[in-house]
């Protein structure tokens, strides 16, 4: 098989839980920039989070960011797409605002949530971006949201359930997210992938979380984390080892080795 690009992860994938990148992975992934492979970054990160790693490998190609709702150009950070969701608001809050929850809504224009926590201290860090708004979301006015995160602590499909139909549900174990219909990081690829020429039988995707698990299952080698879930692994193609230990990097030395293709499928 020969590979002319890759989609990686970001979180439980390429970075280490203290959203480092080992220099295992950086050193492979520049030996695969080096053989003319196109790398890619494919997150639910929004941009802001997404381009100091971007930049710190020094890549050229669009970011995939908030799972598939943005596609981000390299040099400029323009949006080079945009698929907004459209949710009746009024039943929205009424269905999270009393629940014990978090609830970040990430907009074209910026972060808005519920209350501020670790993580988005760390985004605010690591993007010099702070939300535009923190409070009683019923209170303000935004516009243009390309992805709600619920957070709850605990998974919550029945909740999740009653937005299926005017969104693409994501759940997790702390909670879930809604997109637009139909967007993904798989719908993202499928236009970067037309974009440069590419067939999907020639692209790896690498990932641990339910929002690669499309992804896994249409590229030409889907790469499961040894960290991710059974219902993420089942999608793959391969099983790598955990994201501490430089499963990315294990991956793609084996696919580096004369023998890759006879060990993968």
């Amino acid at each position: 098989m020969k590979m002319r690009a890759i989609f990686i992860d970001m979180d439980g994938t390429l970075l280490t839980a203290s959203n480092n990148i080992s220099r295992r992975n950086m050193e492979a992934i520049n030996r695969l920039i080096d053989q003319g492979v196109k790398v890619f970054l494919a997150t639910g990160r929004h941009y802001e989070v997404t381009a100091p790693y971007h930049k710190e490998i020094g890549l050229r190609t669009p970011m995939i960011c908030l799972n598939g709702a943005a596609i981000h150009d390299a040099e400029t950070g323009r949006a080079l797409h945009m698929k907004t969701i459209q949710l009746n608001e009024e039943r929205f809050h009424h269905l999270t605002a009393d629940d014990p929850c978090n609830v970040i809504i990430h907009t074209a224009n910026g972060l808005y949530c519920k209350e501020t926590n670790e993580e988005i201290d760390y985004w605010t860090k690591v993007g010099q971006t702070p939300p535009q708004y923190i409070g009683d979301l019923r209170q303000v006015k935004y516009q243009d949201v390309l992805k709600y995160s619920i957070r709850i602590g605990a998974p919550r499909p029945e909740l999740s359930a009653l937005f299926k139909k005017e969104a693409e549900v994501i759940n997790w174990n702390d909670g879930f997210e809604l997109l637009a219909p139909n967007v993904s990081k798989w719908s993202a690829i499928k236009g970067l992938l037309r974009a440069f020429r590419i067939n999907p039988s020639e692209v790896a995707a690498i990932g641990d979380g339910p929002n690669d698990i499309e992804m896994l299952r249409h590229v030409g080698t889907g790469v499961a984390m040894g960290n991710a879930s059974e219902a993420v692994k089942s999608a793959a193609d391969f099983v790598t080892g955990h994201h501490e230990n430089d499963g990315l990097a294990e991956f793609i030395d084996r696919f580096l080795h004369p023998s890759y293709e006879s060990n993968v499928i």
